[in-house]
């Protein structure tokens, strides 16, 4: 049998089967676990109308079991598969066939099991997998060239684009000794991957939110590695953004580790993890906490994300490259020693937590320009040099300003997880005159926009268990509206405690309404408080000074893959409103206080008391064994926090 060339050759796939019986051992066990898993699965004859990007990864783990093993099954459902994808006339059927996420997938599950099997595959059959994979390679080239400066050809920043050109590479590899053509695939790939890790965000944010970036940034690893290994070329050490894209979803990780902090389009809160994304970056660049989550989720949730993740075909599919990708070198560390607050200027995300714990309290806060801001700027650049539209960031929503709360277990203050019509009010942040941001309404909100258009964050500090931060959304606003300020600020004590603070001013007189969201309607406990009880976790809301508020309800509804328009996900969100105005400016106060549903705690109070001209303000309150004292002057805010005889202060300046 011939000798492959790709990922297992020169002499690895000897070490593997060693390795499998001893330090691969439970990845080996996880990749013959996906193999049992699409055996017993008959693979549609025809191509169905959803999407069939799990025949790629189901051919590849067969091949590699089979490598792996000799034994005659694995062989015998690699050919099951591969002859079911090769007998379809175009991979995708309902959008865009051969020319998308479909094509991408099945080229670079096709091609490795193409180059792995060899000779094992009778001569008819590999003829006919290469004769399709040249086919396929050739329609998915020639659109990347004739779409050049329009979709995912040019979306440096989008999922599609790394997907695109890593089946094109992969197949290109495989393919381009007996085939001259596909040298131009891999060379137009690697320029493509050659810009994208100089264009992604050096803090490794992920604009489409950690549901995306799950399945997107996997084919960042697919594609570096191939072209390391192939051309030469380390554009692993040339890529800041996965470097460092681990520390984002570390923070974007509610505590418990099962669930995500949903920002940006997200088919649900568990569709977050990737074993071997983590095991990638744990090998690429030493990341024994990314080694550590990997087996945190495969020894403790990994069959509950398998079955429950509303993003397809997930983890499940991937058992091929956490065995690949798998290095035992890498000793495995918990984050408990890591800062608890992480700040990633890019996206304008701010997270803090009160520890590691799986009952810590948890906020995020972010407000930034469409896609980040070096794909905003970037784009903008590269657009109006060449007249393309580079740009697509249809998962990012409109949501500068937001925040998400997360404690004791729950998610207490959310957002809208996945929307197809995107709107402002579907998160927690300001109606001018019941409107939200420009460009709303539509699943690309920021397509078109002018590149003044963008929010921002500043006055980032983090000190001694607090966290603070000033987001100004001003310009998102319809310029009819005359919006001059949209700065919120957020202040994170010790306890979990969020004091949110929003300073508004137009041209003319205007109606501000302040929102938020939670999964669970709240009551109101005639104190000015309202609590909103979620399972194990609740949290008590409150406006200083005192005011109502009205509660509604607001229905989000999705189709979130073009692939399978049948399929659809939605969820009915609970809203507490309060009002100001019309006034030319408006300030808001709120304190949240997240606690446990399931134990008494103590009776949390709050004061507020003006003390200055020009809007400075004393606010007092309690929050378990905590005491809070802050002072909200016209240029800076001091914070004061108590208990058992610690004290924790923060400073820093206004809000600008």
């Amino acid at each position: 049998m011939n000798d492959p060339q790709l990922l297992i050759g020169g002499g690895r796939l000897d070490r593997l089967r060693t390795e499998i019986q001893d330090v691969r051992a439970a990845q080996f066990r996880r990749l013959l676990d996906q193999c049992d898993f699409y055996a017993r699965e008959n693979p549609p004859a025809e191509h169905p109308e959803a999407s069939i990007t799990y025949l790629g990864p189901a051919a590849a783990g067969f091949a590699l079991a089979y490598r792996l093993t000799d034994q005659r099954q694995y062989l015998d459902q690699a050919r099951r598969w591969i002859a079911t994808a090769v007998s379809y006339p175009h991979w995708g059927r309902a959008h865009l066939p051969d020319h998308d996420l479909d094509a991408g997938w099945l080229l670079h599950g096709l091609s490795l099991a193409y180059d792995w099997l060899g000779s094992a595959l009778p001569e008819a059959e590999r003829t006919a997998l290469r004769e399709k994979l040249i086919l396929q390679g050739d329609r998915l080239y020639r659109y990347a060239v004739e779409t050049e400066g329009r979709w995912w050809s040019s979306s440096y920043w989008q999922n599609h684009n790394w997907i695109c050109y890593a089946g094109l590479i992969t197949a290109g590899y495989a393919l381009r000794d007996g085939h001259a053509p596909a040298k131009d695939w891999t060379e137009r790939a690697l320029d493509n991957f050659r810009t994208v890790a100089e264009m992604l965000p050096a803090d490794g944010s992920g604009s489409e939110g950690v549901v995306y970036w799950r399945y997107g940034v996997p084919w960042l690893g697919v594609a570096f590695e191939l072209i390391e290994e192939q051309d030469g070329v380390d554009l692993f050490a040339a890529c800041d953004f996965l470097r460092n894209t681990f520390s984002y979803r570390l923070h974007q990780s509610a505590p418990g580790w099962e669930y995500i902090v949903d920002h940006g389009d997200c088919h649900d809160r568990r569709s977050g993890h990737s074993l071997a994304l983590y095991h990638k970056l744990a090998s690429a660049y030493r990341i024994p906490q990314a080694q550590w989550l990997a087996e945190r989720v495969r020894t403790g949730f990994l069959g509950r994300e398998w079955h429950e993740s509303g993003v397809k075909p997930g983890v499940r599919a991937e058992g091929y490259l956490e065995l690949l990708w798998y290095d035992p070198t890498v000793p495995a560390e918990s984050p408990e020693q890591l800062p608890t607050s992480a700040y990633f200027p890019d996206l304008g995300l701010v997270t803090a937590r009160t520890g590691w714990r799986d009952d810590a309290v948890l906020a995020s806060f972010k407000a930034s320009p469409g896609g980040g801001h070096k794909a905003w700027d970037t784009s903008h650049r590269i657009d109006a040099e060449r007249g393309w539209d580079t740009l697509n960031t249809g998962h990012h929503h409109p949501d500068a300003n937001t925040f998400v709360l997360i404690g004791h277990g729950s998610h207490l203050a959310v957002e809208d997880g996945y929307a197809n019509n995107k709107l402002t009010a579907n998160h927690n942040v300001i109606l001018v005159d019941g409107a939200g941001y420009a460009g709303e309404g539509r699943y690309h909100v920021y397509r078109d926009m002018p590149e003044r258009h963008q929010a921002h964050v500043h006055s980032v500090v983090t000190d001694d268990g607090w966290v603070h931060a000033v987001g100004e959304a001003a310009a998102l606003y319809p310029p009819e509206l005359g919006v001059l300020r949209a700065s919120r600020r957020i202040l994170f004590g010790p306890s979990g405690s969020l004091l949110v603070i929003d300073d508004l001013a137009a041209e003319t007189d205007r109606t501000w309404t302040w929102l938020l969201h939670t999964d669970q309607p709240s009551t109101a406990l005639g104190d000015g408080r309202m609590l909103v009880r979620s399972g194990t976790g609740q949290v008590t809301v409150r406006a200083l000074p005192e005011a109502g508020f009205e509660q509604t309800t607001t229905l989000v509804t999705a189709n979130p893959t073009s692939s399978t328009p049948s399929l659809t996900v939605g969820r009915t969100l609970h809203t507490l409103r309060r009002e100001i105005g019309p006034e030319r400016s408006a300030r808001f106060i709120s304190l949240l206080l997240p606690g446990s549903a399931l134990e008494s705690t103590p009776h949390d109070h709050a004061t507020f008391n003006t003390t200055e001209p020009g809007g400075g303000a004393e606010i007092s309150w309690r929050h378990g064994d905590w005491t809070y004292q802050v002072r909200l002057g016209t240029e800076e805010i001091e914070a004061t926090a108590r208990a058992d005889g610690s004290v924790r202060r923060i400073r820093a300046a206004g809000s600008g």
